[in-house]
């Protein structure tokens, strides 16, 4: 049986990447059932979702290095299944195990790679632009466990492409080490490159995604950015402060419908919109004399949100 191809239409020039009707099954899995996305040109997408939820399989036919059964998939116009040349140029690929020779030094690596390409970047500015100056004439297999990742990052960089897939690329970093990846996925943005990005990491996503597309079961459940993704910016608020003593919950001037709680020496209360609770609150504190101490304000976090729409899938 041929696959089921959906027409083509002329691509959009700010457009990185399209997906329409994407399906693809295993056997009697069906690991992508239909999934939509698109990722705009100079733009951060953020892949979420649990293990077997399908994003995997979704990258590797975005690479073209899996055939899909339906749909429509294109990358600047382009479909990957092609495997041209012309396209393989412009894109770079982290993976998510280390694929350099851990017996080249840094500099041997990426000046190999570099080969491979009508016009790469500089060996050197590549190195750089990876935290690697420092060891260029290392031997991979000699680096830091926070450092492993880097050389893969300038193997995917070196042929300067306009796309470049990021699938876990700060797994087993140390925090320090994960800032300065993120330093440098920042950097690829400001020179205007399109990223598609893979973690488990939350705080990740949030930092470094423009968008957020989540999959489930091989289906997209949402898709938005990380601040406004699942209704995140319109979820309920939760406001706690430590109870000034002396003082009970029910003197708290809140309006009326509002609950708060005790938990140990702390009070909270949700509200969809606290901006004049907490006006009307920290006045009443003032006149008072009162403190306080501890107020915290906090939405739902990218991660409750991912949560409540994987029915708790660990990302």
């Amino acid at each position: 049986m041929r696959p089921v191809r959906c027409p083509v239409v002329a691509a959009d020039v700010d457009i990185a990447i399209t997906v329409r009707g994407l399906t693809k099954s295993y056997g009697k899995v069906e690991a992508l059932r239909g999934v939509d996305f698109e990722v705009r040109r100079g733009q951060v997408l953020a892949l979420l979702g649990p293990n077997g939820a399908g994003k995997t399989t979704a990258v590797e036919i975005l690479e073209g290095y899996r055939k899909r059964e339906g749909g429509e998939v294109s990358v600047f116009g382009v479909d990957p299944e092609r495997r041209l040349r012309s396209l393989r140029a412009r894109v770079g690929i982290v993976l998510q195990e280390c694929a350099v020779d851990p017996y080249l030094t840094v500099a041997e690596a990426v000046t190999q790679r570099a080969g491979l390409y009508p016009e790469p970047r500089p060996v050197d500015e590549v190195i750089d632009l990876v935290g690697l100056e420092a060891k260029a004439r290392a031997r991979v297999k000699l680096l830091s466990g926070g450092q492993q990742r880097r050389p893969d990052l300038g193997l995917a960089l070196v042929g300067n492409p306009e796309l470049i897939f990021l699938d876990e690329p700060t797994t087993g970093f140390d925090p320090s080490a994960r800032r300065e990846a993120w330093d440098v996925v920042r950097g690829l943005c400001a020179e205007g490159r399109t990223v598609v990005l893979t973690t488990h990491y939350m705080d990740e996503a949030q930092a470094l995604a423009d968008a957020v597309t989540v999959i489930a079961n091989g289906r997209v459940v949402a898709s938005g950015s990380p601040d406004t993704l699942g209704g995140r910016d319109h979820g309920m608020t939760t406001v706690r402060f430590v109870l000034p003593a002396g003082v009970s919950v029910g003197e708290l001037p809140l309006p009326e419908g509002v609950e708060p709680q005790r938990r140990g020496e702390f009070v909270e209360f949700r509200i969809a919109e606290p901006t004049e609770v907490l006006h009307a609150l920290t006045g009443w504190a003032v006149r008072r004399g009162e403190v306080l101490s501890g107020l915290a304000v906090v939405r739902p976090s990218l991660e409750d949100v991912y949560l409540a729409l994987t029915g708790g899938g660990q990302p």
